[in-house]
């Protein structure tokens, strides 16, 4: 899986949003499917308009550091999922609270070349991950 910055690096060369939208794709493709068990009513992102499954899990660090693992059912969304566990992932419930996801993904241009349902859904996923975070926080 790509890192944020390397995302953020291929964005920035890519002009034409027909390239960006592939990309985007191409992102969904190399994110490992989900298996059947983790694609649950709990696992699934409220919000959304096509199906997501967001899960995730916690380490034994103190403090703990979150890993995220997704899926869609729609392809260009597979891609958001695999932009924003590049965000996420890995990082303590501290780090992801303070993350600016809204800021990067007006950076990356997706806030004005998504259509409103997979913005919100974009926010959608990023409240998901922010709330399990505070959880993981609390535990």
């Amino acid at each position: 899986m790509q890192t944020i910055d390397e995302i953020i690096s291929d964005f920035e060369l890519l002009d034409d949003w027909e390239d960006r939208y592939r990309y985007l794709i191409e992102l969904g493709r190399a994110l490992p499917d989900l298996p059947p068990e983790d694609m649950t009513e709990e696992t699934k992102v409220r919000g959304c308009v096509s199906q997501v499954w967001l899960v995730s899990e916690t380490d034994d660090a103190k403090p703990p550091h979150l890993s995220f693992r997704g899926d869609s059912d729609a392809h260009i969304v597979k891609g958001l999922v695999a932009v924003a566990l590049a965000l996420f992932s890995g990082r303590t419930p501290s780090e992801i609270r303070e993350i600016d996801a809204e800021g990067l993904f007006r950076r990356l241009g997706l806030q004005e070349h998504l259509t409103p349902q997979r913005s919100n859904g974009l926010r959608s996923m990023v409240a998901r991950i922010k709330s399990d975070a505070e959880a993981a926080a609390a535990a």
